[in-house]
């Protein structure tokens, strides 16, 4: 999750095609051998944005299909980012942009951001700032 000093949210508009619809997603990957999770996180939004964070925080981890794998994803918390000038790679998104924290919640509810890794990751940070704990 990015955040920008403007409480907006780093996102990417891509086609899902295994549901067959378009969704705002948050940037992700897949952690490299001998690798670093929070470098993996930077990385991946750097890669996947064209937005270099500025800060990395572990904001949680969970288990998407606890019944099923043993698959842990651990989703950061960027504070600011800056951009590279890089276009953001075509094979992850049509688009990316900026969505208002204040939409998030309305847009989950609309169906436009439907992943397990966008969604855990928006509430923690709706949560906290709403001052639930984590």
């Amino acid at each position: 999750v990015v955040l920008d000093e403007s409480d907006r949210v780093l996102m990417m508009w891509r086609h899902r095609f295994i549901i067959g619809r378009w969704v705002w997603e948050l940037p992700g990957g897949y952690l490299d051998s001998d690798e670093d999770p929070e470098t993996c996180a930077a990385r991946e939004v750097e890669e996947e944005t064209g937005w270099r964070p500025r800060t990395m925080e572990k904001l949680l981890t969970y288990q998407p299909m606890v019944g099923t794998i043993d698959q842990p994803n651990i989703v950061y918390l960027a504070r600011g980012a800056d951009f590279t000038g890089a276009d953001p790679d075509i094979n992850e998104a049509e688009r990316v942009g900026w969505i208002p924290l204040s939409e998030i919640r309305q847009r989950i509810a609309a169906g436009e951001i439907v992943g397990a890794g966008s969604i855990a990751g928006l509430l923690a940070v709706l949560l906290e700032r709403n001052g639930g704990e984590r």
